[in-house]
């Protein structure tokens, strides 16, 4: 029995076939998997099944009966749900308030009651959430783990979930593997669409492969390896880079003592953060969303100002300082959020000018022509995949990535912040960035790694910091991390002896 049937799907996006006749089926009570590179069509794909787009033809079958899904309350009312990379809830709200919006009836909702009603939905599937708390107050991840309970507490038959696990520790992501297990024997189908493959393997029954529009084939986990998935996503079997060598990290680059933070609702985010980076080294600041990692980028790039503290770089205090300031001190940064980094609707070349545009002024008039040289010079360098004329908001997320890197590196600068700087990324943007940031670290820059994904900080790192809940649990050798300590201690469960903090 199929609770999904898709034949010969295809959408064009004037003459762009993001979708060009594909077929893909979701057994009942299986986890099927969704790979491909970013542009490759998953979301698509599965947006038309949720009814965010039509598709120019084919057929879709719901439990083995043609139906017509228009609209999302057609896919919501034939049992489908679906949690999206951009999120669609109400930041005035609360979290039950955005949980039963629309799944409750009558005007009458009593805030206890629904409250109550989001606690156990919440207990039952193990996604912690704060029922009585806004939304507008609550981190990136914080809201992800919202929508995921917001779309199984409507008892969805088929769930597309994308990229869940991405603000997870690995704890958790036991134990939300643990719960999908249980619902699936209960019925619940699952698409599941990663980037991280080790996840793929260790959750789905099958995987579809999707590239440049097109099905590749579908495979069965069992009987696949990760090299064959990703020689079926990028063409090549191998991919993936890592820190090779161990050496002795420089002098010291950036140097953050006694940091704190306290927002505007009085509430303190950073308590006494104390770090030191030095040059020709990468060092991880590791941690579940939420839990300062964001104020923490925030203010050592000029966008907060710290309550108290300081903050060295390159032996100038920019304490306090703006964004211009600590750009000139010798700070590369890539923010969290990627499209905050860019302006959509300049230019590639534009946009690449805009951290540098004194170096691009004659007699007080903009050098149009070398904007566009010095754009066609990165473009290439930086294997960016897009002319200088074209428009920011058109790129993917990948190369606009490459783009926010491209203008931050090219300055050379000794300190470089990376905040999550390959979420969201297919392996083959992924695997570029990660080398771009060693290539970093050979130039002997000191590397500041905000990361969430801990294979990547793992994989990178000479040193691990982990924050929770605004402070650092202790500061560890990569040599001598694993998932399970870095777990316990994102959870608050382990203390480091603060004495490795420097």
């Amino acid at each position: 029995m199929y609770a999904v049937q898709m034949k010969n799907i295809t959408k064009h996006f004037g003459s762009l076939a993001a979708n060009d006749s594909i077929d893909f089926d979701l057994r009942q009570g299986e986890i099927h998997a969704l790979l491909g590179e970013n542009g490759a069509g998953k979301t698509t794909l599965m947006r038309i099944l949720y009814g965010l787009y039509r598709a120019d033809s084919g057929e879709i079958y719901i439990d083995d009966k043609q139906v017509n899904i228009a609209t999302p309350r057609d896919a919501i009312r034939y049992g489908v749900g679906m949690v999206t990379q951009h999120f669609t809830l109400v930041p005035p709200l609360s979290v039950a308030e955005n949980i039963v919006l629309g799944a409750v009836k009558g005007f009458n909702i009593k805030p206890r009651e629904i409250q109550r009603m989001v606690a156990d939905s919440s207990e039952k599937y193990g996604i912690a959430v704060k029922p009585d708390a806004l939304v507008r107050h609550l981190s990136v991840g914080e809201r992800q783990r919202v929508e995921i309970l917001k779309a199984l507490f409507r008892d969805a038959k088929v769930l597309i979930m994308d990229e869940p696990t991405a603000v997870l520790v690995p704890q958790e992501v036991e134990a939300l593997f643990s719960s999908l297990k249980s619902l699936v024997e209960k019925g619940l189908s699952v698409i599941f669409i990663s980037h991280k493959l080790n996840e793929v393997m260790a959750i789905c029954d099958r995987i579809t492969v999707l590239r440049g529009g097109k099905l590749v084939g579908t495979v069965n986990r069992k009987e696949t390896l990760e090299k064959d998935l990703a020689k079926m996503m990028v063409g090549r079997e191998t991919f993936g880079v890592k820190r090779q060598n161990e050496k002795q990290a420089g002098e010291p680059v950036l140097t953050i003592n006694k940091l704190n933070l306290v927002d505007e609702q009085g509430i303190r985010r950073l308590k006494d953060i104390s770090l030191e980076l030095r040059g020709g080294e990468i060092l991880s600041v590791a941690g579940v969303s939420g839990n300062g990692q964001s104020e923490l980028v925030k203010v050592l790039t000029g966008l907060k100002k710290p309550s108290s503290g300081t903050v060295t770089l390159n032996a100038c205090d920019i304490t306090g300082s703006c964004p211009a300031a600590i750009t000139l001190a010798g700070m590369g940064r890539t923010p969290e959020d990627r499209h905050a980094g860019v302006i959509g609707e300049l230019t590639v070349a534009e946009n690449l000018a805009l951290e540098s545009l004194d170096d691009f002024v004659k007699r007080g008039i903009l050098n149009k022509r070398s904007i566009r040289e010095h754009a066609q010079k990165l473009i290439e360098e930086y294997s960016i995949k897009a002319t200088p004329e074209d428009k920011v908001r058109t790129l993917s997320g990948g190369n606009m990535q490459k783009l926010v890197m491209a203008r931050s590196l090219s300055r050379k600068p000794c300190c470089v912040l990376a905040a999550q700087p390959t979420r969201g990324l297919d392996v083959g943007a992924t695997e570029y960035v990660r080398g771009k940031l060693l290539e970093q670290r050979e130039r002997k820059a000191g590397v500041l790694l905000v990361s969430e994904d801990l294979d990547e900080v793992l994989e990178l790192s000479d040193r691990i910091a982990v924050i929770y809940e605004g402070r650092i649990m202790g500061i560890i050798p990569a040599s001598e991390a694993s998932e399970e300590i870095l777990g316990l201690m994102m959870a608050g469960v382990l203390d480091k002896d603060q004495e490795n903090v420097s």
